[in-house]
């Protein structure tokens, strides 16, 4: 079941992409090719499991899947992308049925007795995982409240808003440590929580309308801007439970990718709540991990990095994965059109050109996820053996609505007519 009209045959998605300058349309219209020519067709040829629910995901670069079993987090992640394609791209009822069969699979297969979410099932959806993991339960939120807005069902309401207050309930604990893939040690504080709750929160508090989750988003945002440490201008991962820093190195631990993206849902609570110092001081995060992130001889930005130029706390620290760039790609379009400040078109053509030599798969339509240093495709797991439906296409589908000109009824108007072609 694939859009009818869409397919990668004939597809005339260029795989260089020209950023001689930054003209907005002509960046518009490329993400907008990479994505409905390419992701999409790619994960409703290769991904969706329309006979069990949900998506298959532990797959290799070009597809070919390796494993039936299913990590919830991918699940919900489909949901929000199948979601947004539907909500913020076209109204193709398509995007919406991949939505739901996601959504069928997520609410059946992907909560434990206590109604918590789970980390990982079989394709049919008995629990190998049990929730081990507050992410499975974010990403269950992002996605549920994104379907919300495409197809209003109060069930779906009741269960966001229940998982969402079950979430805030768990991190409060002192010995929380559901962070899987990364279980968090006693006394920790791990800044991919509040990260994640950043803009989770944001979009719930958008969907619902109420001053209390405005208020959470901010409180979440400015836990995440406790983890930047001002004097070696970075973002730390781990904190201990009173804020301070812990001893290297686990207490020098810099993931540049995850500071950048976190400091795009900084950015997005601080704009729409109005405050713009923060959404400057967010950017400036941003660019300290790209000049800090980036590999001088190589190209491209680490997986991680220690605060003081010693071995990083995790492996395979000096690999350049897919999700870093997307969410660099992103972010720095956001911050050229709120501060239009020209180091963010220069870090922009650099990402992306980087970006489409070494991540681009001609012909397959997605890019691929694991490189090593030099640039150089890899199999090896990193973290998890999965290829989700989210980074990318996330990163295309806010592209597209952030540099959109046109207003929103001419912008439906628009998608209609292109559907009609």
């Amino acid at each position: 079941m694939i859009p009818v009209e869409r397919s990668l045959e004939g597809s005339h998605t260029r795989d260089v992409w020209p950023t001689t300058d930054m003209n907005f349309e002509q960046i518009y219209e490329e993400y907008r090719a990479l994505l409905l020519d390419g992701i999409v067709p790619f994960w409703f040829n290769k991904g969706i499991d329309w006979n069990a629910g949900g998506v298959l995901s532990c797959m290799t670069e070009d597809g070919t899947t390796i494993s039936d079993e299913k990590y919830v987090w991918s699940q919900a992640r489909s949901l929000w992308t199948f979601s947004a394609l539907y909500n913020r791209v076209e109204r193709n009822p398509e995007f919406l049925s991949a939505a739901q069969n996601s959504l069928r699979f997520l609410l059946k297969h992907g909560k434990d007795e206590h109604g918590h979410y789970v980390y990982r099932t079989t394709r049919t959806g008995e629990v190998i995982e049990g929730a081990i993991s507050i992410y499975s339960d974010c990403f269950a939120v992002y996605g549920m409240n994104e379907y919300y807005r495409a197809l209003p069902d109060p069930e779906v309401w009741t269960e966001t808003n229940r998982a969402y207050n079950s979430i805030l309930r768990r991190i409060q604990a002192r010995d929380f440590d559901e962070t899987a893939p990364y279980r968090l040690p006693p006394g920790r504080r791990a800044h991919a929580v509040p990260m994640i709750l950043t803009e989770v929160t944001n979009e719930l508090a958008q969907t619902a309308g109420e001053a209390r989750l405005d208020s959470e988003a901010a409180k979440f945002a400015a836990e995440v801007m406790r983890h930047v440490r001002p004097d070696r201008r970075l973002l730390v991962e781990y904190l201990d439970r009173d804020w301070k820093e812990l001893r290297p190195p686990e207490g020098t631990y810099v993931v540049p990718g995850h500071a950048i993206e976190s400091m795009w849902f900084v950015m997005h609570v601080a704009h729409r709540l109005g405050k713009e110092d923060l959404v400057e001081q967010a950017a400036e995060v941003m660019q300290w991990h790209l000049e800090a992130g980036w590999d001088p001889e190589f190209g491209g930005i680490f997986l991680a990095i220690d605060a003081e130029g010693n071995t990083p706390f995790l492996k395979n620290s000096d690999k350049k994965l897919w999700w870093p760039h997307t969410e660099a790609l992103y972010g720095l379009l956001l911050a050229s059109k709120l501060l239009d400040a020209p180091w963010c078109d220069e870090w922009y053509r650099r990402v992306h050109d980087w970006s489409l030599a070494h991540f681009a798969m001609p012909g397959v339509g997605e890019w691929r996820q694991r490189l090593d240093r030099q640039g150089n495709p890899i199999s090896e797991v990193i973290a998890l053996p999965v290829k989700d439906p989210f980074h990318l296409p996330r990163a295309a589908i806010l592209i597209l609505q952030l540099l959109d000109p046109r207003p929103p009824q001419q912008s439906r108007a628009r998608r209609e007519a292109k559907r009609a072609e």
